[in-house]
Order: structure tokens, then sequence, then C-alpha cells
């Protein structure tokens, strides 16, 4: 079955689980030139919907059942009367199996087979049939080369499963890659399609399942899970009795001298987002402007961290780091907060001190690191972070035994108990200073009204990157403060207070 965009199915595959799952479609009793023809079919289908006008194709093909697709659909689009090319990369009388089989029956259809040259011309839309899934290592040439002339005509492109090199896993770009306006995959959604580069080289996603039989999904492993309306976890509708007893006080600490804004806004987005009390602890200048901005919040003027130990025996969750700098100050207040016994969220300052190991991180933790303070948490460079993202989100979750929220293009939430989840939405209008602080205030509103720590971060993000799409349509000089009344107005939609 065809699916397109919300309708995606929720659950992410490893490049290895997708091959198990063609695997176990074979043994079932569906030849694999069957289901090489289904795919080919599927890619056809989308390619006309997309372009109805279109008359004119070119294929590029490789090597494997990724140019063995190629080849069945540029006879399809020779029997539908287009003109049809296939520039072969590499010799096809090298394809084995089914690829072979396709190539064949491209001859016998008097396909126009050439080999690619460096002059090779590609018109009308262009098919991207050159890497499948399977790509590990960088792109080599002459696929490099190809690459660079595909992206470089101008022409519409669409790949078939997943843009030539794109890593199916990571959603890591191996050095070069296919941009492409369409992609249709099959079988099982591949998580690279979904986080890292993925957003500037899929363009549209179709998905086709080949008619696989349920029952051979069901049981079969995943890598992730994808976030959507229809999955997410929820905050239980507030009765005609709710109290501001029931949902909990957040304690927000942070806001050093010249970082009282990132303070506030976390604390804004935890008021707005349904905590029952919040308080701030910040720099005793920061004071007015806190109470001028969110009168609603309890401030306490905080020079030390003995202080905050009266305020600790009354909250329920603790939010460290947003504005929270590194001096003296924001130590003592950190390790007073690495103490108490709480759910706590910790971002920015707090993530830093943490990688300093100046500061133990406590249980029942959220962190919420960017990919550069993911890299100072675990030593690496931000490029090898970047560079298999799902990786980085399991080890940092192994390492401090806390649920990470990693940001970026395609957020990543990991529990210590080895479940992901990934948010492909936003907005790149969401390029701008203040929105972790909203998120993280965000995270601990919904610690406070009872959720878990793996629920809150995912419901979260959700709600966080949908109210980013939301303003985004309005352009560029998105604010951080501007998510805040979008990310009300979802919850309500999702768990609505009751009359």
């Amino acid at each position: 079955m065809p699916h397109t965009k919300d309708d995606l199915p929720d659950a992410l595959y490893s490049a290895a689980q997708v091959r198990g799952l063609d695997a176990s479609l074979i043994a079932a009793g569906t030849p694999g030139f069957e289901l090489m023809q289904r795919a080919a079919r599927a890619t056809w289908r989308a390619l006309v919907r997309q372009w109805p006008a279109a008359s004119e194709l070119t294929v590029v093909a490789g090597h494997g059942n990724n140019a063995g697709d190629g080849y069945l659909v540029a006879v399809l689009a020779r029997r539908a009367g287009w003109w049809v090319r296939v520039l072969a990369v590499g010799d096809p009388l090298q394809l084995r199996g089914d690829a072979a089989s396709a190539h064949a029956e491209a001859v016998s259809e008097n396909v126009r087979i050439e080999a690619w040259s460096g002059q090779s011309e590609c018109r009308g839309i262009v098919l991207d049939a050159l890497l499948g899934t399977g790509l590990t290592g960088d792109v080599r040439e002459p696929y490099a080369g190809v690459i660079s002339v595909i992206n470089a005509s101008g022409l519409p492109v669409v790949a078939v499963d997943i843009p030539s090199g794109l890593c199916a896993d990571t959603g890591h770009i191996l050095g070069r890659a296919v941009r492409a306006d369409l992609t249709v995959t099959f079988i099982g959604l591949k998580l690279g399609l979904f986080t890292g580069d993925a957003a500037d080289v899929v363009g549209e996603l179709v998905f086709n399942d080949l008619h696989a039989d349920p029952q051979l999904l069901e049981g079969a492993p995943t890598s992730a899970l994808r976030l959507m309306a229809g999955n997410l976890p929820c905050l239980p509708a507030r009765t005609p009795t709710s109290h501001k007893g029931k949902f909990g006080h957040v304690l927000l600490v942070g806001g050093d001298r010249g970082l009282g804004g990132a303070i506030l806004l976390s604390a804004q987005s935890a008021l707005r987002s349904g905590a029952g009390m919040v308080s701030v602890a910040t720099r005793s200048e920061h004071v007015p402007a806190a109470l001028a901005r969110i009168p609603e919040a309890m401030v306490l003027g905080t020079s030390s961290a003995n202080q905050l130990m009266e305020l600790l025996q009354k909250v329920s969750v603790l939010v460290s780091g947003p504005g929270l700098g590194q001096s003296a100050w924001g130590r003592s207040l950190l390790s007073a907060a690495a103490n108490a016994p709480l759910p706590q969220v910790w971002d920015a300052d707090a993530l830093n001190m943490l990688a300093e190991e100046r500061v133990n991180l406590p249980k029942d933790c959220v962190i919420t690191p960017h990919p550069g303070e993911a890299a100072r948490l675990l030593g690496m460079s931000t490029a090898e972070i970047q560079a298999d993202r799902p990786a980085a989100a399991h080890a940092l979750s192994k390492k401090y035994a806390a649920v990470v929220v990693l940001k970026g293009a395609g957020s990543l939430i990991a529990s210590p108990d080895g479940r992901l989840a990934v948010c492909h939405q936003g907005h790149p209008a969401m390029a701008t200073a203040g929105l972790g602080d909203v998120l993280a205030g965000l995270v601990g509103a919904l610690l406070a009204q009872g959720m878990d720590a793996f629920n809150a971060a995912c419901l979260a993000v959700w709600l966080h990157a949908n109210a980013g799409e939301q303003q985004g349509k309005f352009g560029r000089g998105l604010a951080a403060s501007d998510l805040i009344p979008a990310i009300r107005q979802l919850l309500e939609e999702q768990a609505p207070c009751l009359k």
C-alpha cells in the first residue's frame, strides 16, 4: 500500500533489518524479482502522480538491486510511450540475480541503454538508481562525479528507495548525495530518512510496503519509533475539580549576569505548558524583569546555593542550565540541584559542566544536548556526533543513565532501556537562539504533571517541533517566545481541560 507524508508508518528500521524483512518475504513465497517489479511499479506510479505532464525519463543505474529497480521503471516508461534512456555506470553485464533479470527485460523491451560518460546528458525526469541502502563508506568515483552531474542538472529527481549517498542508518551524507525531489522507499522505513542530513536530500517521501504480509512484520526488530500525532504519549484531560497542587511545582535554576533571558523563556514555557506552580532561582538583579514578565512565577534572587535548600524541599521538578553560566555562582547552584532527589532536566551550561566532570548527574534526569554539547559529553567532535546521531543518542543515554534528547534536524529521544524515538517535524526558521530554553521548560512542565521521563521528552519534542512548524510558516525572524502560545494550543488539543 502507498503511504505519503503523515500517513507513513511509525516503525523505523535499519538497512540490515529491512534486508531481513525482504528475506522473510522471499522465504514466505514471494520471489525476489516479483518484489523488484512491485517496487518499480510503485516508483512509476509515484513519479507519474508527481509530474503528470512529463514524457521523458533518464535512469541513472549503478549495480545491485537498486539498479534493477531502475531498469524495470525504464521498461514501464517505455511501455507508456515515454522517451527513455538508461545511463549505466559500470558494465551492466556484471549485474547478477534479479538485477540481471531486470536488465534483460529492459533489453528485450528495446530500452536505450548507454554507458555513462562525462558527456552524458540527462533529460526529463532523472531516476536515481545508483546506490542502495547498503552503502556505508564515502561515495567513490565514478559515482561521486555522477551525483554531482545529477545535482547540477536542475532537473526533477526521483530516488529509488533512498537518495544515493545518504546513509540509511544514520541520515548522514557519505561524502556526496543525490538531492531528490521525490524518494520512493519500500518494505520498511529506514531510520536515516528522518534524521541528520536527510531533510536536505529526501524531498517528498512516499512509502510502499510491496504488499508485505502484516504478520511477517509483527514482532520484527525495529530501530526507532517515528513520533506522530497518533502515537504520542498523552497527559490526561483535566477534570473540573482540578487544582494547582495536582500539576507539580517546577523550579528553574539559571540566569547568570547577562543571561537572564534564557531562564525567563524557560520559566514562561513551563508555566504556559501546564505546570501547577513555577519558581525561578536567578541572579537578584534579574528579579524585577522576571516579575514584570512572569508575575505568576515565584522568583528568588539567589546569591548562593544555601538559599535554594528550603525551596528544594517544596518543589517536584528541577530544570537547571538555561543561562546558568559556568562561574562559581552557577557551579554552586548546579551542585545543590544535583543532590536533590527530584526528577530533573539539564540543559545548556549544566551539560557543559557535566562534560567537565564538575558535577554528577542525578537519577531520573532528562538531558537535552545539541550536537556540540553532545560532542563534549562524549569526548568526540561535533562532526562525529552528526555522522551517527542514533549511536550518539544511545551512547549518551547509556553513559549517563538518562533520557537524552539529541536536538537538531530529526531530533532523537533515547532511553537507557534502548528505546529510540525520532521527531522529523520542524522548520528552518527555528534556527534561532532560545528555542532550547523553551524546550527545557516544556519538558519540566510535563514531568511535573506526572509523565515519566521518556514520555515527557517525546511529547515535549513533538509539541516544540510542531509549534515551530506552525510559526515557521511566517518565515525567518521567528523568536523563541513565539512557540509558547502555539505549544499551549497544541497541548490543549491533545489533552483538553474538561468543562
